[in-house]
């Protein structure tokens, strides 16, 4: 399992240049084929001055050989190899773009032409999730801003990547609280506003995320969970998001982790994170460490109430 670890709030461009080699095929060795004759003789021929006189015809016969039936054989050489053809390399330089939209969240954007259908990894002031690029090589994805001077970070597991900043002054007016981990842990974030009952409307978790639609007025909050569950061992993260600075009552937002016991995770530890954005605090991130009960036990379900804070929300 790998370990989450929080990135700095400056991370360095990852982006190397890519070498593109060419190859040009080259023909076969060409055989050329030609006939010729012994060396022409000529007999009795008169020296002459060079004084303007006109040369006399020989008076003698000439004799000229016949053509030998003996082909003389000649390799043609090859011709130059013509240099690459640079315009039609293509382009594998990797952009990315990012927007803030409603909701403090980022509309971010990738291009990489030269990697399509590749897994990458997306990095935003420690949140990390995995991503897949489609068979043009591009992804689009909406994340919870985790700061105002938000950055994501897009890398390849080549090295390649690229960076994207953008301000998101509204993020001061949500509270977000986020849980992420790597592999099919089965676990979960759930949020129930104001003493809501479970699979109530106001019960948000990834099976009922709600919307962005519920931050008007201060009525709620929504999810969001990212991350390819396409790939073997994804990095998947769920983030919620309450409108603080708009609610319209006082009371609690009640968060627990929970999971489901399998054979796939019992009797064994799960490793996950918690970041916690919180009435515009400084970002707060907690490692997790959940031991699980025995394979006896699966079926079960567990609910985890210390490991993320409940929210307090005063009216404004």
């Amino acid at each position: 399992m790998a370990q989450f670890k929080t990135l700095p709030l400056a991370v360095a461009t990852v982006c190397s240049a890519l070498a593109i080699g060419y190859f040009m095929e080259q023909g076969s060795k060409e055989t050329l084929v030609y006939e010729a004759g012994e060396p022409m003789v000529v007999r009795d021929i008169n020296d002459t001055s060079s004084g303007g006189v006109t040369p006399k015809a020989p008076r003698g016969p000439v004799t000229i050989a016949a053509p030998s039936a003996t082909p003389v054989v000649a390799e043609a050489t090859e011709a130059p190899t013509a240099p690459p053809d640079v315009s039609a390399a293509p382009d594998c330089r990797v952009t990315a773009e990012a927007t803030s939209e409603a909701g403090a969240m980022i509309a971010f954007s990738l291009k990489a032409p030269c990697f399509a259908d590749e897994s990458v990894t997306l990095h935003h002031h420690g949140l990390m999730f995995s991503g897949l690029t489609d068979e043009n090589g591009e992804l689009s994805v909406q994340i919870p801003a985790m700061a105002e001077r938000a950055l994501v970070v897009a890398a390849f597991d080549s090295g390649d990547g690229a960076t994207a900043v953008v301000d998101v002054p509204a993020l001061a007016f949500y509270d977000r609280v986020a849980l992420q981990w790597q592999g099919k842990t089965g676990l979960q974030l759930h949020a129930r506003e104001f003493g809501a009952a479970y699979f109530s409307e106001a019960h948000i978790w990834a099976e009922h995320q709600g919307s962005i639609a519920r931050l008007s007025g201060g009525k709620g909050g929504f999810m969001i969970r990212l991350g390819d569950e396409r790939l073997s061992d994804p990095l998947i993260a769920e983030i919620y998001t309450f409108p603080t600075g708009a609610a319209t009552r006082d009371g609690t937002v009640s968060l627990t982790v929970e999971t489901e016991v399998t054979d796939a995770n019992c009797a064994g530890n799960l490793k996950a994170q918690s970041l916690e954005r919180l009435s515009g605090d400084d970002l707060r991130a907690r490692d997790l460490t959940l031991d699980m009960p025995g394979c006896d036990s699966a079926g079960d379900f567990l609910v985890l109430k210390n490991l993320v804070e409940d929210l307090k929300i005063a009216a404004k």
